[in-house]
């Protein structure tokens, strides 16, 4: 049968690529680092020091899932190779759709493996903090960062990540004005660092009485969430610490005492907030953590054009700054203009599918970034 033929052969494809990615992930050096660890954690005292245990157990399971998943891809490869001989055999047309469902799965998954392998740099498996800052168009603009919060937390939904919200600061008749959250989750990093950037909104507002189309800008920074100990030391003459009351949704202690945290970084400009934990002390610590991770980026970038890129910063959240278009008025489109990645499928995306994205973004990164040449104003 035709349609056997050209899966067949859609599938073979498949087989060199497959083996690269299997060789590119240095599968047996992880099969033999997974029984080290097994060993580790049966023998007695390994729980003695739960901190070190438990980042063990984390390496573990990332190592395992990453194992188990390039070899179930091999099998399944191999198992759809038998479907399609026994379609052959059987000359049963009705097993089609079923194989087609199959090798539509394998192609996904090699897809998504695939791109997990460009994820190589040194933070990119760490999980990340993301600030959504409210820019030019006012309460629309507000509207527009929890419209994009709102993607971020179904994006991670979908990935069976976890978010904690750290800071946030209402809009004054709408939406945000500002969010810092956390992602918790393999990768997490590695995958959202191509949000980094000014996002633009164009539509029909619902805040304009008139009906008119209108245009709104938020800016999106993203920091990996680095837990050690970061050897940058921050002079106490260099920062300025203020307490406030703690504002936006929470538990029962928020608003019941100046607790939140801001900190100033005078050399830099960098601000950060913390208002999640439970006292005044743990903000401090969660806030001066995530300060001492921005200073270190900044100290790992010799290039001092690149300054504003690795802070996550732009001079002004409005024309020309933009990384990616939301147009939902008058036709639909997402447009990503560094890699030239599009959509008509707007809902989907900010209603979380932004792997397409992420992806482009990844493959536009090991490629060393080149020029597209879109314009502002697409």
């Amino acid at each position: 049968m035709v349609e056997l033929d050209n899966m067949k052969s859609e599938l073979l494809t498949y087989e060199t690529p497959l083996a690269e990615v299997r060789a590119s992930l240095d599968v047996a050096s992880k099969e033999k680092r997974i029984e080290e660890l097994d060993m580790e954690m049966q023998s007695p005292g390994f729980w003695d020091n739960p901190e070190v245990s438990n980042k063990k157990v984390k390496e573990a399971k990332n190592l395992k899932d990453t194992v188990n998943m390039i070899n179930g891809l091999g099998s399944q490869y191999n198992d759809i190779l038998e479907l399609i001989e026994m379609g052959y055999e059987d000359n049963d047309p009705e097993i089609i759709p079923d194989i087609q469902a199959e090798l539509d799965d394998f192609k996904k998954k090699f897809e998504d493996i695939r791109i997990s392998t460009l994820l190589s740099d040194e933070y990119d498996s760490y999980n990340t903090i993301i600030k959504i800052n409210a820019g030019a168009g006012g309460t629309e603009s507000c509207d527009w960062a929890s419209m994009l919060y709102r993607m971020y937390t179904r994006w991670a939904e979908r990935k069976g990540f976890s978010i904690e919200e750290l800071d946030f600061l209402d809009g004054d008749e709408a939406g945000i004005k500002s969010v810092t959250f956390q992602v918790n989750g393999e990768n997490a990093y590695g995958y959202l660092k191509s949000e980094k950037g000014v996002h633009r909104l164009v539509r029909i507002s619902p805040f304009n009485a008139q009906g008119k189309r209108q245009t709104s800008f938020v800016s999106v920074d993203v920091m990996p969430d680095i837990e050690e100990d970061i050897d940058i030391e921050v002079k106490d003459e260099d920062i300025r610490i203020d307490t406030y009351r703690s504002s936006g949704a929470g538990g029962q202690h928020i608003n019941k005492t100046s607790s939140a945290i801001r900190i100033t970084h005078f050399p830099t400009g960098i601000v950060v907030t913390c208002q999640n934990e439970r006292s005044q002390f743990q903000n401090k610590d969660k806030a001066m953590q995530m300060l001492k991770a921005k200073l270190y980026m900044l100290q790992k970038e010799a290039n001092a054009d690149k300054l504003s890129d690795i802070r996550g910063e732009v001079k002004e959240i409005g024309w020309g700054n933009q990384i990616r278009s939301y147009v939902l008025q008058p036709y639909k489109m997402v447009k990503d203009l560094r890699t030239g990645e599009e959509t008509g499928n707007a809902e989907g995306v900010l209603d979380g599918a932004l792997d397409p994205f992420i992806n482009a973004y990844l493959k536009w990164l090991s490629i060393g970034c080149p020029e597209r040449g879109v314009s502002g104003d697409d």
